[in-house]
């Protein structure tokens, strides 16, 4: 289609018309655009070859009917051509005979019209089926004779991929998004790419007499010139469609995020506002209504449905006073609220007080209306004292119903009213005088308020007075030592202004007597008021003193508490949680109803737990890990401290004696490690527990129970333990047939691969695992275990163990003999797949060892579940997509950028590739699969070797080929680590390059793309394989413009071009096309439009503006070279193999031969070849005499060449201090002159490195070594442009020039292999021989300059023209000699092959090292760079600067 449209556009807009319709007017021009059936035909036939080329291994005796299907395509494609050209050519001959478009010549341009329409009939039928998809799901589905045959022409016939097209619906939504996305490019192609470089071309072509500065081998180069300038404009119309996929596939995500209500509650203010139907969410959301047996959803259920949650999302209605009135429905929200704000105290991501602030206290006191946390009624006690100062003569209705506006204000003073009058009855005996004053008088502001005549009773000026001494009275009851003076007197002074300025009718002491508002004894007036009638609760009552601290709250706080909790990731799971209570979902059923399901998670050797070592013992720079999880995690430290010493901690110095083990999970739990996993994943089975208790428990139970959580609820805040399992104040109220019923309900089990070898020689991390199994009662460990038998062999088991509490040890559950070793493919899918026959239930989620649950989203898995029973489409789903948070953005500027870039992949992404493109695949996120249908075809994981290096998404590939169905869903999320250093990110994104070349081989992919049809090939190739051969086309138009203007500007043609400036103007705009994409700007869109649809417009453009500043666009275009590098040399040679990224935290610095290693080939020798282009260009090309014109045509690739040698030190830390710099260059050159010993590692010997870094040499077969030595003879290039512009060569375009510089070149290599010849024979022995050799040699070279420059034209600066032209070539002859390394390995010339890379390594890396030490010599760079690297963390309190200088945490 992109070849036919290219085509099409280059014919029309050669007419230079200023509308492509204008052209179309021309009948010439119509026939002539007729020739893309030509083109068609061509394309046709290659796809034949390929498809022969491809499959000829296929073909076998049983499989003759695909060769003869291939053998027969061939024939007919190439008979098509030679149709087409026949009709085509009498048209044309009737034409000319003609000279008019006669009658005839029109018969015979209907004649090639009937003609090509035969030839698109298969396109016409495909349509047709396209429109009719039911129809070719039929055909496909059923195995027919006649289907059959109708079927064997166009595709073979296979178990899977049939019947793959989905419902009219979901083609019509799919096909507009890519017909708009196609018109889009075609138009932008062909106005603002072909057409403007029609004039160039014109001038190109028209060229006469170029002065060539070389050899011209063709009298005609302008032909060559011309391809010269299109190849990078080709390139770029080629895989812009990419940009164009991002724009509008952010543009729709964006859509459907927003009716999907993403983002409408994205901080705690706006939580605040909806908090009261929040409360009716999750009543609605999480607890089952009663249903029948054999309830039907029916229209009616349906539409009921929808206008109860429109009530609640837009606040339709007084949701809240139904559960005002409801108070069985209170406490159920309660119990779960407050277990929400438990967990997020357990995990120490909030303080005591703000459990206080944000818990819903039950009702205790006798309070009239739902007690809302404290953080909802702040402020408004005083807001309304305001309101009634402001309106004192105004009636009660008139300022009840202004006060009633604000219901948070209206709790808030009913609240404030009963407590006040509990507790003063409260801590006044009951029997005294007083008590009985305090009751009449609460009696008489009763009384006014039943009839409405508060306001004309009482004084409403008096009541700030009366606020002020209630104020004092509540902070006297909140110290530790209470002053009963001090409270007496307090309590007289409320007394004086209740009874004196309350009053708006004066009474005397007689009248206040009568009414009982005195004391009736004249005598007591001797004794002080309230001296002797005070009663105080024991200090053992902490339910009084926490009422007392939320009274003392509700009554002196002015602040709104929009930073309350102060955590920003309590805030964000608190938002989130809430807004996706709005979102629709289905309805929870009962526990015991719901489906059953497991958990998966794949383990081999990582950290289970920190241990005391790892977190003490610090890096080079003394960091260690607890001192910068304590700067990065600084208010969490802070509530971990808080809460150790509540539990009995002293010093804090006891923290690494008898809190260690609270320490070491705390630490761990910040970590990317197993325990973190573990707690997350048990939170499915705390929820479990807590709503099948909420399921079976009456309201007098959960009335009761509420009460007795009032007063256990500090005392079991005081036992958690962080190590175990989650406490809950709420388990205190579960049965046994709660705990019964979540382990029907849930299983979790870890596929640790090497538990029994680790059990054997005592690992450390086995006495973890066995620790986790004891803490956590649904936990199940699956291993492999290795049995010797009688003969010397070995039997392999897969085996399930768990915890048994009453027998306190490990127990086997099973025990399933293996029929050899486990590890035949790939580790991580074949752990997978030995262990998924141990889970349970209809469900299976696959959970990385990477990844984090919340105990909140797990109350939304019984709802998530229920999608299984519904149609998306024409299927119910098989595979539920969930959500994911990135948890490692705050850790590092590198952490933020991955985590924006995937955040934006793993929701706006693929919520478009659910949800318009139906093409949603399995990435490795936690997605729930279901597993029965998945074990009877084939399991969740492929494990062949190298092939499936990127096994997870070939789940996806293998659901879709045999007709499943996988949809989004983002009500639900779990949290996810990436890695945070650059190293860790480079080998993850190599891994996944390689992974993706790999996949271009596999018939998976092969199928699919004949399978699906044409819209959601182009949606399933632009979100796979096609990204990545995107982003290598991106760097090959970078490599085909530079190439190609230097070889113009060498050649002399560029000169003869100059004065026509469309030329580069044209350029230009394809250019800057180019550096969008580079740059990484169409990756940062989606991650703009998520941004501002889930935090807002403004909050987005900030983000991408400090991403910005620090240097994001540098990490993209860097990551753009890994991507390239690893997907060109997979697709090339194959061997893609997996790379152990590890999970720590990267504070370290990195050194310089580490950095070499990794990016040696991939980026540095890319970007100094990119560099010498543009270096020689810049010196020789007349273009590069306007400096404007230079820098706006190279500039971008100048910031390619910066970033590919720059970016590894940039985000590299202390990247720019110069003793490093220095320490790293001299272990470089050690490295570097270090030699390969039997056992030596890479990383000890530049030559095992070496060795290593030419391995996909190996595994390549013919024509990939022939492509590589295609690609390496790119090098020769400069060495036959540079040696004619020398002065030796005396202005001479003769070939003799280029031949002769062979001879220096072979003169110089031979030289080299005599000295290190010398050298390895002579240089330890006999010195004085080597040094007589180098003697010679430097001599005679002295003696051959003196004479050239005496003898003929050669000039001095000759010397340093001429290397760069000879570098290269000496480059690129060792390149193609280590494709020949099996036939070159036992020479001589092997020796100096070696010996001139180790040259060429300490020349690439003294150019690499070269701008890195002059950054580290210049003051200031070091302090920016910590900013650039560090600028998020900084904002959360992270002191760089401390931890540059190593100063550790002492405590």
């Amino acid at each position: 289609m992109l070849i036919l449209f290219l085509q099409v556009a280059i014919i029309v807009a050669w007419e230079d018309r200023a509308y492509p319709w204008h052209a179309l007017e021309d009948r010439d021009m119509q026939v002539r655009l007729l020739t893309i059936f030509f083109t068609w035909s061509a394309l046709r036939f290659l796809k034949s070859l390929l498809d022969i080329g491809m499959q000829c291994r296929l073909v076998s005796s049983e499989t003759t009917g695909l060769a003869m299907r291939m053998v027969l395509k061939s024939i007919v494609a190439g008979a098509w051509i030679f149709v087409l050209a026949v009709f085509y050519g009498k048209v044309w001959w009737q034409r000319n005979h003609d000279k008019k478009w006669s009658a005839e010549a029109n018969r015979q341009l209907v004649n090639f019209l009937k003609v090509a329409f035969v030839f698109v009939i298969p396109e016409i039928l495909a349509l047709a089926l396209f429109i009719l998809p039911w129809v070719g799901n039929f055909i496909e589905n059923k195995d027919w004779r006649v289907f059959s045959m109708f079927l064997w022409w166009f595709q073979s016939r296979t178990y899977v991929g049939r019947g793959l097209r989905e419902g009219l619906l979901d083609n019509i939504r799919y096909t507009l998004f890519w017909v708009v996305v196609l018109a889009s490019k075609f138009c932008f192609s062909y106005f603002l790419q072909i057409r403007p470089m029609i004039a160039p071309s014109r001038a190109v072509l028209d060229l006469k007499d170029v002065d060539y500065q070389w050899h011209a081998f063709f009298q005609n180069g302008n032909v060559l010139a011309l391809g010269l300038l299109w190849i990078p404009v080709v390139l770029i119309y080629l895989m812009d469609i990419q940009i164009w996929y991002s724009i509008y596939s952010s543009l729709v995500g964006a859509a459907v995020g927003l009716f999907a209500h993403l983002g409408e509650i994205r901080s705690m203010q706006q939580l605040k506002l909806r908090f009261q139907f929040y409360a009716s969410a999750v009543l609605f959301n999480l607890i089952p209504e009663e249903q029948l047996l054999n309830a039907r959803v029916t229209l009616s259920s349906k539409l009921k449905d929808a206008i109860h949650r429109m009530k609640l999302r837009y606040g339709l209605g007084q949701a809240y006073k139904k559960l005002e009135s409801n108070q069985a429905e209170a406490n159920k929200f309660a119990l779960i609220w407050n277990e929400v704000i438990m967990s997020f105290r357990e995990e120490d991501i909030i303080s005591d007080r703000e459990v206080e602030l944000l818990e819903l206290p039950k009702n205790s006191w006798n309070v009239r209306v739902i007690r809302w946390p404290c953080f909802l009624l702040c402020n408004e006690l005083l807001l309304a004292l305001s309101q009634a100062k402001e309106l004192v003569d105004a009636p009660d209705k008139k300022l009840w119903r202004k006060i009633c506006k604000h219901e948070f204000r209206r709790c808030t003073i009913i609240e404030a009213y009963d407590c006040i009058k509990h507790l003063l009855l409260e801590i006044i005996k009951p029997n005294s005088e007083e008590h009985s004053i305090v009751v009449v008088l609460f009696q008489e502001i009763d009384h006014s308020v039943e009839i409405g005549k508060f306001t004309k009773i009482f004084k409403t000026t008096a009541l700030p007075q009366l606020h002020n001494k209630l104020v004092k009275l509540v902070e006297l009851l909140n110290k530790t030592k209470i002053e009963p003076n001090q409270l007496v007197n307090t309590l007289q002074a409320l007394y004086e202004i209740a009874i004196r300025d309350f009053f708006k009718e004066k009474r005397d002491i007689v009248q206040l007597r009568e009414d009982g508002l005195a004391p009736q004894n004249p005598a007591s007036s001797e004794v002080l008021l309230f001296e002797n009638a005070i009663q105080l609760p024991g200090t053992i009552n902490d339910s009084f003193y926490r009422q007392i601290r939320r009274l003392h709250t509700i009554l002196t706080s002015r602040d709104s508490m929009q930073n309350i909790p102060i955590n920003l990731e309590a805030r964000r799971r608190l938002s989130f949680f809430s807004n996706s209570l709005f979102m629709n979902m289905p309805h929870a059923p009962q526990v015991e109803k719901m489906m059953a399901f497991s958990v998966l998670t794949p383990y081999y050797s990582e950290e289970v737990v920190y241990s005391k070592e790892q977190l003490r013992i610090g890096n080079e720079d003394g960091i260690s890990i607890l001192y910068y999880l304590q700067t990065i995690y600084i208010d969490e430290w802070k509530n971990f401290m808080e809460r150790m010493r509540r539990e009995g901690m002293t010093n804090d110095s006891d923290i690494w004696t008898d809190k260690l083990k609270d320490l070491r999970f705390w630490a761990s739990y910040r970590g990317q490690t197993l325990s973190r996993t573990v707690r997350g994943m048990m939170y499915y089975y705390k929820a479990l527990k807590l709503l099948a208790f909420l399921d079976s428990a009456s309201e007098i139970e959960i009335q009761e129970g509420s009460r007795e959580l009032v007063s256990l609820q500090q005392d079991s805040l005081d036992s958690c333990n962080s190590q175990s399992s989650p406490s809950s104040t709420a388990s205190l109220l579960f049965k046994g047939h709660d705990y019964g019923t979540a382990l029907m309900k849930f299983t979790y089990v870890i596929a640790c691969q090497i538990y029994g070898t680790q059990k054997a020689r005592k690992d450390p991390h086995a006495d973890e695992i066995l620790d986790l199994m004891k803490n956590n009662e649904a936990l199940r460990v699956a291993y492999v275990d290795e049995v010797p038998n009688r003969r010397d062999e070995k039997e392999y088991y897969s085996v399930l163990v768990k915890y048994d509490r009453q027998l306190e040890r490990e127990v086997e559950i099973y025990r399933v003999k293996l029929p050899g070793p486990l590890k035949l493919g790939e580790g991580k899918p074949e752990n997978q797949n030995h262990a998924i026959i141990f889970t349970r239930g209809d469900a299976v989620q696959t959970i990385d060892m990477n990844q984090d649950n919340y105990f909140e989203e797990a109350l939304k898995m019984r709802n998530l579940l229920e999608e299984y029973r519904y149609y998306y489409g024409i299927r119910k789903p098989t595979i539920l997509g969930v959500r994911e948070h990135i948890f490692t953005g705050s850790v590092s500027s590198l952490a933020w950028f991955m985590s924006a870039q995937e955040t934006s992949f793993v929701t706006l992404g693929q919520r478009v590739l659910a949800n318009p493109l139906k093409v949603r695949l399995h990435y490795g996120h936690p997605d729930v699969f279901d597993r029965f249908w998945f074990i009877t075809r084939g399991g969740i994981s492929k494990a062949s070797r190298v092939i499936n290096i990127s096994e997870d998404i070939f789940a996806g590939f293998n659901c879709t080929l045999r007709g499943g169905n996988v949809t989004h869903h983002e009500y639900i999320q779990v949290g996810k680590g990436r890695d945070v250093g650059l190293n860790q990110i480079s080998m993850f994104e190599a891994k996944v390059s390689s992974g993706n070349g790999e996949q271009i081989l596999s018939r998976d992919v092969c199928r699919l793309g004949h399978r699906l049809d044409f819209f959601r090939m182009l949606s399933f190739f632009y979100t796979t394989v096609g990204f990545f051969f995107n982003t290598m086309m991106v760097v090959l138009t970078v490599y085909a413009f530079l190439w190609g203007r230097l070889l113009l500007a060498l050649s002399g043609v560029e000169a003869a071009m100059e004065s026509n400036s469309n030329n580069n103007k044209a350029l230009g705009v394809i250019l800057n096309q180019q550096f969008i994409v580079q740059i990484g700007l169409f990756t940062a869109l989606p991650m703009i439009v998520e941004n501002s649809l889930e935090h807002g417009f403004l909050q987005a453009v900030w983000d991408f503006l400090m991403m910005q500043l620090q240097l994001s666009s540098v990490f993209y275009t860097f990551s753009m070279g890994t991507h390239s590098h690893f997907f060109g040399r997979t697709i090339l040679h194959g061997g893609a193999k997996y790379r152990a990224t590890g999970r720590g935290f990267v504070v370290e610095h990195k050194c310089f031969a580490e950095n070499y290693r990794l990016y040696a080939r991939s980026h540095f020798v890319k970007a100094i070849e990119l560099g010498l282009i543009l270096i020689i260009y810049a010196s020789h090309s007349p273009v590069a005499t306007n400096t404007f014109v230079y820098i706006a045509m190279t500039i971008s690739s100048w910031f390619l060449v910066a970033s590919w040698i720059m970016a590894p030190f940039v985000f590299n830390p202390s990247g720019f201090d110069w003793l490093k710099t220095v320490y790293d260059f001299d272990d470089f050159m050690n490295w570097i002159w270090n030699r390969a010993r039997v056992f030596a590692k890479a990383e000890q010997s530049w030559e095992k490195w070496w060795y290593e870094e030419q391995d996909h040499l190996k595994l390549t077969g013919f024509w990939g070594k022939l492509l590589e030595i295609i690609l390496d003879l790119r090098f020769f290039i400069f060495q036959y442009g540079i040696v004619y512009q020398l002065g030796i060569a005396a202005g001479s375009t003769s070939i003799a020039v280029y031949l002769l510089s062979w001879i220096y070149v072979f003169v110089v290599f031979g030289i080299y292999v005599v000295v290190a010849y010398a050298r390895n024979k002579y240089g330890a022995k006999y010195h004085i021989y080597y040094r007589l050799v180098q003697s010679i040699v430097i001599v005679l070279a002295i003696l051959v300059i003196v004479a050239l420059m005496e003898f003929t034209e050669f000039k001095f600066m000759d010397i340093f023209t001429s290397l760069l032209a000879f570098i290269p070539t000496g480059w690129g002859m060792i390149l193609i000699a280590q494709v020949f390394r099996p036939f070159l390995q036992h020479t001589i010339i092997w020796i100096g092959v070696v010996s001139l890379a180790r040259l060429y390594d300490i020349l690439f890396g003294v150019i690499v090292m070269a701008p890195v030490a002059l950054l580290s010599w210049l003051p200031g760079f070091q302090a920016m760079q910590a900013r650039i690297l560090f600028n998020e963390a900084f904002s959360r309190g992270l002191q760089v600067f401390q931890i540059v200088t190593g100063k550790k945490y002492v405590g």
